[in-house]
């Protein structure tokens, strides 16, 4: 996965203010660990149980996953799980979250859309995030994903 950006697609009637997210490493392959850090503001209490998000991903113009997850549900099939306070009050939050990106998902430019909401339908996040995945490595200066991979240079995410 090459991340040249994760977009904070929020604005000022979302409960969460996104201050940083960092993704380490910046560039990890399909089937291996990344890990998600998130420093943001919280406008009220939530229950992060009962959050449901909402993933689109796409490859260009196609739709490959329309679905919604609770937020647990989604972090378990990432490997991974909430951790600290499953109601943080309002007021700073910091997740971490050492996610597992699954090896099935195709050798591709995507662009995923995360949509989450709150239990009384409240906007919780909005996140765009486009990535290239690839199997191999990729070098520092490879935006594209892997140099041994024909056709993964293709940019299929003008569509969206």
């Amino acid at each position: 996965m090459s991340n040249c950006l994760v977009e904070d697609a929020s604005d000022a009637s979302y409960i969460m203010d996104i201050l940083d997210i960092t993704l380490t490493p910046a560039s990890p392959r399909l089937g291996h660990q990344v890990r998600w850090e998130m420093h943001s503001h919280l406008k009220e209490t939530v229950d992060l149980t009962r959050v449901t998000c909402r993933v689109i991903m796409k490859i260009g113009p196609m739709k490959i996953l329309d679905k919604s997850y609770g937020l647990p549900d989604l972090l378990a099939s990432m490997g991974t799980g909430l951790s600290g306070d499953p109601r943080p009050p309002a007021g700073p939050w910091r997740q971490t979250w050492d996610l597992q990106i699954p090896g099935a998902v195709p050798v591709a430019r995507h662009r995923i859309h995360l949509r989450a909401r709150t239990a009384d339908g409240k906007n919780f996040l909005a996140l765009d995030i486009p990535v290239a995945f690839s199997h191999s490595w990729a070098t520092a200066g490879d935006h594209i994903g892997s140099p041994n991979r024909p056709g993964l240079d293709r940019d299929l995410s003008w569509s969206l």
